[in-house]
C-alpha cells in the first residue's frame, strides 16, 4: 500500500470521526452497548455467503469461457480484489485488474481471457445497481426533501454508469470501434514505453483481441442472462439484509425497502472515485438519510459504524492478509505511485512472460 492510499484512509477516517463528533461521540458509544450480538453475528455470516456468491458468479463466468476454477481457489482472489477496491480511489474498480492478474498467473490463463470474466463479473454487478438505483431515486424525489442539485448528481452518475456499460458492450460487439480502443490505448503506451514498441503493440492488439473474443462468448452465452443476473440480484439483495440486520440489533424501527433505498444511495456516492472504498462519504450518507427517515442520530450512527466494521473493514484487513501470499508482483500491481522508469520494467517484464 503506498503513501498516497494510506493518507487517503486516513482522511477518510478522520472525515468520519468529524460527522460522530457532531453526532455525539458518547452517544454513540451509548447506543453500541444495546447492540444485540447474535443479531450482528448473523449479519456478519450474511455478508460472508454473500462473499461467497460473488465467487460463484465469477466461477461460473470462468467455466462459460471453459476456464475449471474452484471456489477455494477463486474465494481469495475475490477478497483480495474487493480489499483493493476499498482502498484505491478509483470507484471500486482498482482490484478488478489484480484478480484477473493472479488468477491468470496462478492459473496459467491469459491475462486478456481472465480480465474479460472480471468485467463482465463487473458489469453483471452493475447491471442490477442501476435498476435498483433509478428505481431508488424515483421514490426518493417522490418521499424525500431531497436538494434539486443531489438529485440531478444522482442522475447523472445512474447515465454515466449506464454509458459505460454501453460503451464496453458495444465495443465487445463492433470489431471496428474496438479498433479505435486499441489505437486510443497505444497512443497512451507510446507516450510512457519507449523500448520495444513494435512487439509491445503487438501485444497490445492480442490483448484487445482477445479480450473481445472472451466477452463475445459470455454476451452471446444464454446462461449468462439465465444464471449469473438472477444472481447479480439475489447478491444486492443480500446485501441489503445485511445492512437491515444491523438496524435491527439495534432495535431500529425500520423497514427494509427504506434500508435498500438508503443503501442504493450510498453505494451509489461510493462509486465516485474520491475516497478510498468511499470512506466517509458513504457514512455520512447513511447516518444523514437514516436520521432523515425518522431512526435517531446516535442508532443510525452506531449502526453505520457497525455495518461499515462488517462490510468495508473485515474484508479489506482479510484481503491483505491474503494479499502477500500470491507474492511481491502483485504488490506491483497495485502501486499507483510507480516512475514512468518503474512503469517500463513492469510493462516490460508482462512482456517477457508472455
Amino acid at each position: 500500500m503506498d503513501r498516497k492510499t494510506v493518507l487517503l484512509l486516513l482522511f477518510s477516517v478522520c472525515i468520519l470521526i468529524i460527522m460522530l463528533w457532531f453526532v455525539g461521540i458518547d452517544q454513540v458509544i451509548s447506543a453500541l452497548t444495546i447492540a444485540n450480538p447474535v443479531i450482528i453475528v448473523l449479519a456478519i455470516l450474511t455478508q460472508v455467503f454473500t462473499y461467497f456468491l460473488y465467487t460463484l458468479r465469477w466461477q461460473i463466468l470462468n467455466k462459460l469461457t471453459d476456464k475449471e476454477v474452484s471456489i477455494r481457489d477463486l474465494l481469495p482472489m475475490v477478497l483480495v480484489g474487493l480489499a483493493v477496491n476499498n482502498i484505491t480511489p478509483s470507484g471500486r474498480g482498482g482490484g478488478e485488474p489484480v484478480r484477473a492478474y493472479i488468477l491468470a498467473k496462478r492459473k496459467n490463463y491469459l491475462m486478456e481471457e481472465t480480465f474479460a470474466t472480471v468485467v463482465a463479473d463487473r458489469a453483471l454487478d452493475t447491471f442490477p445497481f442501476v435498476v435498483l438505483a433509478a428505481i431508488t431515486i424515483a421514490a426518493m424525489a417522490l418521499y424525500f426533501n431531497f436538494d434539486l442539485w443531489l438529485l440531478i448528481v444522482m442522475v447523472l452518475a445512474v447515465i454515466a454508469i449506464i454509458i459505460v456499460l454501453m460503451v464496453l458492450i458495444y465495443m465487445c460487439i463492433n470489431p471496428g470501434f474496438g479498433q479505435r480502443v486499441d489505437g486510443w490505448i497505444i497512443g497512451i503506451v507510446r507516450r510512457f514505453y519507449k523500448k520495444n514498441t513494435d512487439e509491445f503493440e503487438q501485444k497490445v492488439h492480442e490483448v484487445i483481441f482477445g479480450f473481445q473474443d472472451t466477452m463475445k462468448i459470455l454476451i452471446s452465452n444464454k446462461k449468462v442472462m439465465y444464471y449469473t443476473i438472477p444472481l447479480s440480484f439475489v447478491i444486492w439483495i443480500f446485501e441489503i439484509i445485511r445492512v437491515y440486520l444491523v438496524f435491527l440489533s439495534f432495535g431500529a424501527n425500520v423497514g427494509l425497502i427504506t434500508i435498500g433505498e438508503v443503501f442504493i444511495v450510498a453505494s451509489l456516492v461510493g462509486m465516485i472515485p474520491l475516497l478510498p472504498g468511499g470512506l466517509g462519504a458513504i457514512d455520512g450518507v447513511m447516518i444523514i438519510f437514516y436520521s432523515a427517515a425518522g431512526i435517531s442520530s446516535s442508532i443510525s450512527a452506531a449502526a453505520t459504524v457497525v455495518e461499515r466494521l462488517i462490510s468495508f473493514w473485515m474484508v479489506t484487513i482479510i484481503g491483505l492478509v491474503i494479499l502477500p501470499y500470491y507474492g511481491s508482483s502483485v504488490l506491483d500491481k497495485i502501486s499507483f505511485s510507480s516512475s514512468s522508469e518503474e512503469l517500463e520494467e513492469a510493462l516490460e517484464d508482462d512482456l517477457n512472460d508472455k
